[in-house]
């Protein structure tokens, strides 16, 4: 767990080892979420990121008759 300092602009610096680990870059944007006292921030990706994502996912579970 890293510390971080918030600057008189309410701005924080992301320690380099949690930059290099979610491979974050300069630019890119990040959604902030409070929960219960907690603030987490999630990196958006772009849709080409997202392929395959749910791939191995098992689609034979009963679904309910007016979904598809």
């Amino acid at each position: 767990m890293s510390a971080v300092t918030i600057s008189p602009k309410y701005q924080v610096v992301i320690p380099k080892a949690v930059r290099e680990t979610m491979h974050l870059r300069p630019g890119q944007r990040v959604q902030v979420i409070e929960v219960d006292g907690i603030i987490n921030l999630i990196p958006e990706r772009p849709m080409e990121d997202m392929r395959g994502f749910a791939k191995g996912i098992d689609t034979t579970v009963e679904r309910e008759d007016d979904r598809l």
